[in-house]
């Protein structure tokens, strides 16, 4: 890379690796032009043009000229590194609202790419496998019992989740997407998160299942210590896509980013700290295909009890990385009207009917969830008893361990609470608080936690009671 003023020039280094052949000027020049057309679609003013680079009559190297072609450039408009969001997760101060902000980027980026033409979706994670079979064969500084042990994992997960895959094919969830979604390829710029340098010199690699494409994040976040932020990514781009059917293959993808990661690493490694580094990541492999068995929990109270907040701090600690997914009635509610989880509703929204239609979506939603392998957390009110015993009978259907923990706050802390909340998913006001308590529907039978105090103090109590129990477990937090 060449940085010239605002400018940026980017060369491909001519090598022939397993996955790609650059050595030739010809195919650097056309994988310029490609990388220049898709990463137009998520980053159309940082990519301005490619530049063919000549070797004339003079032996003068000159941009554009009518010499011999010996080599390509791409063109592109300079950005501060320090914004890569690799950069900004090392130094701790990548935030959660920018988290939220990138999962909307993705989810929105994944909704307009183009949907395979065939339905292979088995083979086409057979055939990462397999390139990464290739790749490590050639990459040194791993220990070949580990990669034997990692590949072995990923055969028999994709042999288990062989006909899911295909079916995500045939619904149309294979797309032609950005392929190489790590944190170092998102970056702020102008406030907002850029996805770029997608992968362009393999069309099969990168036509790929969605949640393929985000597990890519979500495995640097998790890797990189940041399992609060992954699990915001997790939540939030599901939230954004209602894309819960598939979760059964999220760890999957998510020990395949790790391997991929683990030869690349071990490919460029020439210390001792990078040989480390690899190896780090094919340990990840296999421990996020390790089974751990799914819990569900609900987390209830009146509004302003600060169940949302709750939810959060306590979901990364429970289940499988990325953490349980929390499922929220304000945010199901919002996305049943096609509205942005911070966009207020009118009254009418609330009607009994609606609300019925909530709790069910939600309800259904936490099954699947929990058949596909994941730990829930749902976040709602839960002041009727028909509710509680849903989510009662919905964990003991699928052998899941269930708790249930209600915050508990006076009604002048929740109505003062309610009246200063602002920029939030839920839309419930003083009256709607006072109402709630008017039917005195707080469970007698599950845990009850005071809630007027620090969100902190109540979180750190929460988990004292979710991981004290049978079946939940903060190992991988």
């Amino acid at each position: 890379m060449l940085l010239l003023g605002e400018r940026a020039f980017k060369l491909k280094r001519p090598v022939r690796l397993p996955y790609v052949d650059l050595s030739s000027p010809e195919r650097r020049l056309q994988l310029c032009e490609r990388e220049l057309e898709l990463n137009r679609r998520t980053a159309p003013d940082l990519y301005r043009q490619v530049h063919r680079v000549t070797l004339e009559s003079d032996g003068r190297l000159v941009l554009n000229g009518t010499g011999q072609l010996v080599d390509a450039v791409l063109e592109m408009r300079r950005f501060d590194g320090a914004m890569l969001f690799d950069k900004l997760a090392g130094a701790g101060s990548l935030t959660g609202v920018q988290i939220e902000d990138l999962a909307d980027v993705i989810a929105e980026f994944h909704r307009s790419a183009p949907v395979a033409d065939d339905a292979g979706g088995a083979e086409r994670l057979r055939r990462v496998l397999d390139v990464n079979t290739r790749a490590f064969a050639s990459a040194p500084h791993l220990q070949p019992d580990a990669v034997a042990a990692a590949d072995s994992a990923c055969r028999a997960a994709l042999t288990r989740h062989a006909a899911l895959l295909d079916q995500r094919a045939r619904d149309g969830f294979v797309r032609r997407v950005h392929g190489d979604l790590h944190l170092r390829n998102i970056c702020l710029i102008d406030g907002r998160p850029t996805l770029f340098d997608c992968l362009e010199f393999d069309e099969d690699l990168a036509t790929t299942d969605v949640l393929y494409d985000v597990a890519f994040a979500l495995m640097d976040l998790w890797h990189g210590g940041a399992k609060d932020l992954a699990n915001i990514l997790f939540n939030r781009y599901l939230d954004a896509t209602g894309d819960d059917a598939g979760i059964a293959l999220l760890l999957l993808f998510m020990a395949v980013r790790a391997a991929v990661r683990a030869h690349v690493t071990a490919r460029t490694a020439t210390i001792c700290q990078n040989a480390l580094e690899a190896q780090g990541y094919l340990d990840l492999c296999c421990e996020l295909l390790r089974e751990s068995p799914p819990t569900l929990t609900a987390i209830g109270g009146y509004s302003g009890s600060g169940k949302s907040t709750v939810a959060a701090a306590v979901a990364p600690c429970l289940g499988a990385a990325p953490g349980a997914r929390v499922l929220s009635s304000d945010r199901f509610r919002k996305r049943l009207f096609g509205v942005a989880a911070r966009a207020r509703l009118p009254a009418d929204a609330y009607r009994t009917e609606i609300s019925l239609r909530v709790y069910t979506e939600l309800a259904e939603t936490a099954e699947r969830v929990l058949r596909g392998g994941r730990s829930v957390i749902a976040d709602a009110v839960f002041d009727r008893q028909a509710d509680r015993d849903r989510y009662v009978g919905i964990a003991a259907s699928v052998g899941a361990t269930f708790r249930g923990v209600w915050l508990d706050a006076p009604e002048k802390t929740l109505v003062d609470r309610v009246t200063h909340r602002r920029d939030d998913p839920s839309d419930a006001t003083p009256d709607v608080v006072v109402q709630q308590i008017a039917r005195h529907g707080a469970p007698t039978d599950w845990t009850t936690i005071r809630a007027n105090v620090e969100a902190a103090s109540v979180a750190a109590a929460v988990k004292r009671v979710l991981l004290g129990y049978a079946g939940a477990t903060d190992a991988r937090a």
